[in-house]
């Protein structure tokens, strides 16, 4: 993982989708966290017993992309003029990447775990 982050693209079909969004809803989710905490889910169903999941290197929670607000706001002007509206969502899109980060990280390592039960992230026992 480090502090680069990554596209991953799939198709489905539509259907599959709204039902997937419609779910994400319900548990007041963002459609990518939504998948990427079922992928992540699934893939501990899928670790050999014999031995651990492979370590996958860890983002600096901090800073995991390597940018403070002075650089985030130069890199959305680089493409040229923009609104109030628009640097404030570049911003918060920032700050979501950096949450979503370091909750794939705590969950990884079974330190956090998403409760529809209790309504939201929890703190494991671990």
């Amino acid at each position: 993982m480090g502090g680069d982050r990554q596209s991953v693209k799939t198709y489905v079909p539509t259907e599959q989708k709204d039902v997937w969004r419609d779910h994400a809803d319900e548990l007041d989710m963002s459609l990518s966290e939504f998948v990427r905490t079922m992928v992540q889910a699934g893939r501990r169903g899928f670790a050999p017993a014999e031995s651990p999941e492979r370590e996958e290197p860890a983002s600096e929670p901090s800073d995991p992309r390597g940018h403070d607000l002075k650089s985030g706001v130069r890199e959305a002007l680089e493409s040229g003029p923009r609104s109030w509206d628009e640097l404030v969502e570049a911003v918060v899109g920032d700050v979501e990447d950096e949450l979503e980060a370091t909750l794939d990280e705590l969950q990884d390592r079974n330190r956090v775990r998403y409760s529809g039960r209790d309504g939201g992230y929890v703190l494991t026992d671990e």
